[in-house]
């Protein structure tokens, strides 16, 4: 009776064990998002600094409307955002470490004050490049005022900030960490979408 006993004391505690372990699992691998879910994870995402990133980013103006792939490595000191097809006229290098920004092109190597600037000098058009490292991942850039709804499950649906507006169309799992993969901003009559086909943690993220 008492060797009964302690097996099934032994049994109950490896059931409890594996009870417990088996939702660790599950959020890694999680595909849907659940209510409360964004809080929890709050600390991770902006703890997520350091990524490698491809996509698509699209840009509606009222006088054209154009398209491109984007290849971005983010660090927490150094960035390149490699845009090639139509939009990039080409292909295009956007580099910033440290305050100093360039654009590499078929026509040299550029340099200004701000990305923006520097977009617009010589592409023609601009995003908010400082702040968008920050957007990217569904928060608002720090000390600066900002309004935001959140949807049913408690994630960002929408960001206003520094006269852009940002709706949050989709999440994908990142290791864990759900982050937007389908986003639209806008800014007056411009309309930017961003498209990501895939994230992936750099070393410097947790």
């Amino acid at each position: 009776m008492i060797k009964t006993l302690r097996l099934s004391a032994a049994a109950l505690c490896i059931s409890v064990l594996a009870g417990c372990a088996a939702p660790a699992a599950t959020n890694k691998a999680a595909t849907e998002r659940t209510a409360g879910l964004w809080e929890q994870q709050m600390a991770e995402v902006k703890a997520f600094d350091s990524w490698t990133l491809t996509g698509k980013v699209g840009l509606r103006t009222p006088e054209e409307t154009n398209s491109a792939n984007l290849d971005w490595l983010q660090t927490p000191y150094y960035y390149r955002l490699l845009v090639t097809g139509p939009l990039g006229a080409g292909r295009s290098t956007l580099e910033g470490r440290e305050g100093r920004f360039s654009l590499t092109n078929s026509e040299g190597r550029f340099e200004a004050e701000t990305p923006e600037a520097l977009m617009e000098q010589r592409l023609g058009w601009s995003l908010p490049v400082s702040q968008l490292t920050t957007w990217v991942r569904g928060l608002p850039v720090e000390g600066q005022p900002h309004t935001s709804t959140e949807d049913n499950l408690g994630f960002p649906a929408t960001l206003s900030q520094d006269g852009w507006k940002i709706d949050y169309r989709g999440w994908m799992n990142v290791d864990g960490v759900w982050l937007p993969n389908r986003m639209v901003m806008t800014y007056g009559d411009i309309r930017a979408t961003l498209v990501v086909n895939q994230w992936q943690a750099g070393e410097g993220s947790e």
